[in-house]
């Protein structure tokens, strides 16, 4: 994280690494800073609080912002260049320095479920559907993978575009930045998908049907019966289409792949339970939801272990492991065995 700039003092040599010349998350940069102003005999110490370098600080920073701009906008493969090697470091401005965020998001580039190009904030906000009051983002630790989660089934299928973040800064500068032109920022992995209102490119109805949901009411006590502390509550999904089940966090609760980092990092023991969403439309779930309203469904072993396998796969579908891996496996045997 040193600075790799040298200064000097009207052609004399000051320092190789000067510490306050430029802010951290510029630390990529290599060059020669060459001041007037600056004291010669001024001590290492006596720099640091010398108010003539914090006024260098501000111009070269906002100077190379300028320019990185002007690449964007000039040269926009030479830049994606950059942003793939120094994309991460730059998006650390974006809780270091407050002040001039709004002009690091204009060179900030972001990839999405659009297409292969990286994007601005400000054009996914122009490409916002009608009802789109949120920018929607999935993180985790690889963008190919993110981009087949089963969180985004539901988004796809009305056209909404997803950020996909996988750099590991991109859960802390979501900290500090709560919307963006107007726009909240919402993960797709937390809270209810809030798709309703957004008009979609398709005729098809958008909205579940109120009487399937009715039909899980008796699957969904059962698997809640089963599971009972490993799931914070079990509900019917509406970002689903094609998957069977998926694993959220509720909301006011901790993001998904916030969780994975803190729990890497050592800064967090346990999580919380997550809520298991069910897709009314699935074959795998009509055919449980009709099991459930059986009389000896209490004791129907299949329902259990149908209910651990599905909450195992909701893991895995994440990137996790299940919780047991050999009762996964024993029960997928079991499962397995009846099948045939």
């Amino acid at each position: 994280r040193k600075s790799h700039v040298k200064l000097y003092v009207n052609r004399v040599f000051i320092s190789e690494n000067t510490e306050g010349l430029l802010p951290s998350y510029l630390r990529f940069l290599r060059g020669v800073v060459d001041s007037e102003d600056l004291s010669l005999n001024v001590s290492r110490e006596m720099l640091q609080s010398d108010p003539k370098l914090a006024k260098i600080k501000t111009a070269l920073t906002k100077k190379v912002i300028g320019e990185l701009k002007k690449k964007a906008n000039k040269a926009p493969e030479e830049f994606t260049t950059f942003w793939e090697n120094f994309g991460a470091v730059l998006k650390e401005g974006l809780i270091e320095d407050p002040n001039l965020r709004d002009r690091l998001f204009e060179v900030c580039r972001f990839s999405s479920t659009r297409d292969g190009d990286l994007s601005s904030l400000s054009d996914y906000v122009e490409r916002c559907k009608q009802g789109q009051d949120a920018i929607y983002y999935i993180a985790g630790d690889d963008a190919k993978k993110i981009a087949r989660s089963p969180h985004l089934e539901g988004f796809k299928a009305k056209g909404v575009e997803v950020l996909l973040l996988s750099d590991q800064v991109d859960e802390f500068w979501l900290q500090h930045v709560t919307e963006f032109e107007g726009k909240t920022f919402k993960s797709v992995t937390r809270g209810a998908p809030d798709l309703d209102n957004i008009k979609s490119d398709e005729k098809a109805e958008d909205d579940k049907d109120d009487a399937e949901v009715t039909q899980l009411d008796a699957l969904i006590a059962a698997i809640k019966m089963e599971l009972g502390e490993a799931v914070k509550d079990v509900r019917p999904s509406k970002r689903l289409t094609d998957s069977p089940v998926c694993l959220i966090a509720d909301d006011g609760d901790m993001d998904v792949n916030l969780e994975r980092l803190l729990k890497r990092h050592g800064q967090l023991q346990e999580g919380m339970p997550r809520v298991l969403e069910l897709n009314p439309d699935h074959r795998i779930v009509k055919k449980l939801a009709e099991r459930s309203k059986a009389d000896d469904a209490a004791s129907d072993s299949l329902l259990k272990d149908a209910a651990h396998l599905l909450l195992d796969q909701a893991r895995i579908a994440d990137g996790e492991v299940p919780t047991d891996p050999a009762e996964f496996v024993q029960r997928f045997s079991a499962v397995l065995d009846r099948a045939l």
